[in-house]
């Protein structure tokens, strides 16, 4: 999408350094999956029209990361980025396991903090031999090894068990884009990146995911 054709920002989205990361990342392919019933918990956690947003910091790295991917062929697809701490309160009811989904505290970090991001990889051209669950519009989705929210171990970033060295490589690959770009990733799950500062306490944000 071209800027402007993203809809302005919420005050409070603007008041909290967010932005749309379509506005930096055009070509971004957006798999919202809380905005959906495909996720772990079954029900629509954000609304319809949620959208991926991400504090500033985060810019220059998924810019970067971005960048060095369509090299290769592949576009950065999202699946969570900025997540509203009421969110949080409600998956850590359905998963109350620190070890998969983060406790809900008196303040922001990571996602809450919109200072991380679930991403995977995506073609650029899907051609016609993706399969229907990994295909996103006109994108096919990349064999991870696992899917999103995964709570197995072959979910960890660094798995070898039952994972095969197609989905192995495709993890380095990604890895490697993105930790060019200064953005880490959580070991324990393999598509969840850290931007500057995501483990900082910060207050609560205030702004809606639309």
């Amino acid at each position: 999408m071209a800027p402007a054709s993203i809809p302005p920002l919420s005050a409070a989205a603007r008041a909290e350094g967010l932005i749309d990361v379509r506005s930096v990342v055009p070509d971004a392919v957006i798999d919202l999956r809380y905005a959906t019933t495909d996720n772990f918990t079954r029900t629509r956690l954000y609304p319809a029209n949620a959208r991926c947003l991400v504090h500033q910091s985060m810019v220059a790295g998924l810019v970067t990361a971005a960048h060095r991917l369509r090299g290769l062929g592949y576009l950065l697809a999202f699946w969570d980025c900025y997540r509203p701490h009421s969110v949080q309160v409600r998956m850590f009811a359905v998963v109350p396991n620190p070890n998969w989904v983060a406790r809900p505290g008196r303040y922001a970090r990571s996602h809450e903090a919109a200072r991380s991001v679930d991403v995977t990889l995506a073609l650029a051209e899907s051609g016609t031999s993706c399969p229907s669950a990994r295909r996103v519009d006109d994108h096919c989705l990349l064999d991870m090894g696992t899917g999103f929210d995964d709570f197995t171990a072959r979910a960890y970033a660094f798995a070898t068990a039952d994972v095969s060295r197609v989905a192995r490589d495709h993890r380095a690959t990604l890895r490697t884009a993105m930790n060019a770009g200064g953005l880490n990733v959580y070991v324990g799950e393999w598509w969840h990146f850290d931007g500057p500062g995501a483990m900082i306490q910060r207050p609560i944000l205030a702004a809606p995911v639309n």
